[in-house]
């Protein structure tokens, strides 16, 4: 099997947000584009990472003696920057897709920021590896 390379499986131009994007906004968009993770970019640089997991955790349980309208308020003025995860782990375009895959598996990350430089340039994911593994199965199912 050849190398393959991040560069040629992840998703690049990911949809980003700024560290003051609200999180009733950040989670509208993670589910109007279908996603789980959204990139955090400010002056043109990565400074972190925010899933739907970190956006639920920081969402108060329906077990408060706080109103409705209290609860929502308060949802309303969190953001991002709050919850992030700062300065999270990039692989590079180059890194091999096995080097991405075992750093995901390690930090039990469902994705990876990918960075030339300092400049974002994609983000590899579970699903863009999983793509990877039915092409190389199509692939051998073809010359078999």
């Amino acid at each position: 099997m050849r190398r393959h390379l991040v560069k040629d499986w992840m998703t690049p131009d990911p949809i980003t947000i700024e560290p003051g994007t609200t999180l009733p906004e950040a989670n509208h968009l993670m589910k109007q584009c279908n996603i789980r993770r959204l990139l955090v970019v400010e002056d043109c640089r990565l400074v972190g990472i925010v899933t739907l997991g970190d956006i639920r955790e920081a969402s108060p349980s329906g077990a408060t003696a706080l109103s409705f309208y209290e609860l929502n308020y308060l949802i309303a003025r969190l953001t991002v920057r709050e919850i992030m995860t700062r300065d999270p782990i990039t692989v590079s375009p180059d890194t091999s897709i096995e080097a991405a895959a075992r750093l995901m598996l390690e930090h039990k990350f469902g994705g990876l920021p990918v960075c030339d430089g300092n400049r974002l340039v994609g983000i590899i994911t579970e699903t863009d590896i999983f793509r990877l593994l039915v092409s190389e199965s199509e692939t051998r199912s073809v010359f078999a």
